[in-house]
C-alpha cells in the first residue's frame, strides 16, 4: 500500500542533511555548553554559531535570540513574561480566536489569574480587523499576539499593520510564526514585532527546540529558574544537537524558499482543482490567492460528511491528513478557527487540511484524488444529513 504524508503542517521529517550536521553533537561533541573546559567550550561555540545563522535569517541580533523546548515552550514565555512583567501596570491582552492553542491556553491561564483578555474575531477568509484590534485596544495593554500565518488554513496576517496599531498604545507585540517560519519570508524588523516564535519540525529540523526572538531592551518575566542558560530567560541545559539541527534546517528552507513556494503553490492548485472536480460540493476555506495564504495549505470542507471518517477512511488508503491543530486530533469538536471565520459548524466538522510539503509529488496528489471520491461517496450515503438532500 502506498504511504502519502499530507500532514506536513503537523510536523515534517526530519531532512537526513540536517541529520549529518547534527550527529556529531549527537556523539562525540557532547559537552555542556556551560562547562568551561573544552567540551564545553565546543558545544559553546556550536551553540553561538547556530544563534548567529538563526538571527542572519530573521532580521535579528544574534543578542536577541533565545533558544527553547519548541513553538508551545516560546509561545507560552511570550505571552505569560510580557503579561506579569508589566502587571499592575497593563493588565490587558489581546489575542485573535485563531491562535494556536499554546496562546489561547496561555490567555485562559492569565484570564483566571487577573488579566483582562480580549479575543478578536476575523472575517471569512481569517483575516484580523486592524480596525477592531484599535477598537479594542486600550492604554492598560501590555501585549497583543496575533499569529503570522494560521496552521488550519495558512491565513498569513498583515503584521505590520497590526503591530503598529498595538505600538500606537504602548502595547508590545507577538507574533507565532511556527506556520510561516523556513515557508516564506520571516524578517523581525520588517514585520516590526517585539517577540516571534518559531519550532524546528515545522521546517524539516529536529523535534524538542524552538526559538523565542525578544527584540532588545525588553523586560520578560522569565517562566522557568535555575541555571543562568539563554542569559536567564529560559533555565535548563541547552539541547545543542537540536539547536544545530535548527539552525542548519532554517538555512536550508531559506536558501531553497523562493522555488519551494512556487513549487507547492502549483502543487496545490492542481490539488484544489482535482478534488473539486472530482467530488461535489466542496468549500474551500481560507485566502484562495496563494499570496494571502501559505500555499502548501489547504483546508477543504465536505458536505454532510464527518472529517474523522474522512481520515480514517484516507489512512486505510496510506494517505496522511488531519482536520486541524495536531494538538487538537482526537477532538469532535469543530475547528476553533473555522467557527470563528463563521464557517458553519456543519461545514466545519467536514473539513480536512492538506498539507503539502518538501517531499510531496503530483504522483501523491494524483493518488490522493483518485480516492477521494469513492470515499466520500460511501460515508455521504450513510449520513442521515446527506440523505435530505
Amino acid at each position: 500500500m502506498k504511504q502519502i504524508y499530507l500532514d506536513y503542517n503537523s510536523t515534517t521529517p526530519l531532512d537526513e542533511r540536517i541529520l549529518e550536521e547534527m550527529l556529531p553533537y549527537l556523539k562525540g561533541r557532547y559537552g555542556n555548553a556551560s562547562s568551561v573546559h573544552g567540551f564545553g567550550r565546543e558545544a559553546k561555540a556550536a551553540l553561538e554559531e547556530a544563534r548567529e545563522k538563526v538571527a542572519a535569517i530573521l532580521g535579528a541580533e544574534a543578542s536577541e535570540i533565545y533558544f527553547t523546548g519548541g513553538g508551545t515552550e516560546s509561545d507560552n514565555i511570550a505571552l505569560k513574561g510580557i503579561a506579569y512583567s508589566r502587571q499592575g501596570k497593563r493588565n490587558q491582552v489581546i489575542i485573535s480566536a485563531i491562535e494556536h492553542h499554546a496562546i489561547l491556553e496561555s490567555a485562559k491561564y492569565l484570564e483566571k489569574n487577573g488579566f483582562k483578555v480580549d479575543y478578536l474575531g476575523t472575517d471569512r477568509e481569517g483575516f484580523v480587523s486592524g480596525k477592531e484590534l484599535g477598537e479594542r485596544l486600550t492604554d492598560q495593554c501590555s501585549i497583543v499576539s496575533i499569529m503570522h500565518a494560521n496552521n488550519e488554513v495558512g491565513t498569513v496576517q498583515d503584521i505590520r499593520k497590526l503591530a503598529d496599531i498595538a505600538h500606537s498604545r504602548g502595547a508590545l507585540f507577538h507574533t507565532d510564526a511556527v506556520q510561516s517560519a523556513g515557508k516564506i519570508k520571516v524578517d523581525v524588523k520588517v514585520l516590526d514585532v517585539d517577540l516571534l516564535s518559531i519550532s524546528g519540525h515545522k521546517f524539516y529540523g529536529p523535534k524538542g527546540v524552538g526559538v523565542l526572538f525578544i527584540r532588545k531592551g525588553t523586560k520578560i518575566t522569565p517562566l522557568t529558574h535555575g541555571g543562568h542558560h539563554e542569559k536567564g530567560r529560559r533555565a535548563g541545559t541547552e539541547n545543542v544537537a537540536g539547536i544545530v539541527g535548527l539552525a542548519s534546517a532554517l538555512e536550508l528552507a531559506d536558501k531553497i524558499r523562493d522555488a519551494e513556494h512556487k513549487r507547492l503553490a502549483d502543487l496545490a492548485d492542481y490539488f484544489i482543482s482535482g478534488v473539486q472536480s472530482k467530488v461535489s460540493e466542496v468549500h474551500f476555506n481560507g485566502p484562495r490567492d496563494n499570496e494571502k495564504r501559505i500555499p502548501s495549505t489547504v483546508n477543504l470542507s465536505f458536505q454532510a460528511v464527518e472529517g474523522e471518517s474522512i481520515i480514517l477512511s484516507l489512512d486505510m488508503k496510506g494517505v496522511a491528513v488531519a482536520s486541524g491543530s495536531a494538538c487538537t486530533s482526537g477532538s469532535l469538536e469543530a475547528s476553533h478557527v473555522l467557527m470563528a471565520m463563521g464557517v458553519p459548524v456543519e461545514l466545519a466538522q467536514g473539513s480536512i487540511r492538506f498539507s503539502l510539503g518538501r517531499f510531496t509529488t503530483k504522483e501523491d496528489l494524483e493518488y490522493t484524488i483518485s480516492v477521494l471520491p469513492e470515499i466520500i461517496e460511501r460515508l455521504r450515503a450513510m449520513s442521515p444529513l446527506y440523505s435530505k438532500k
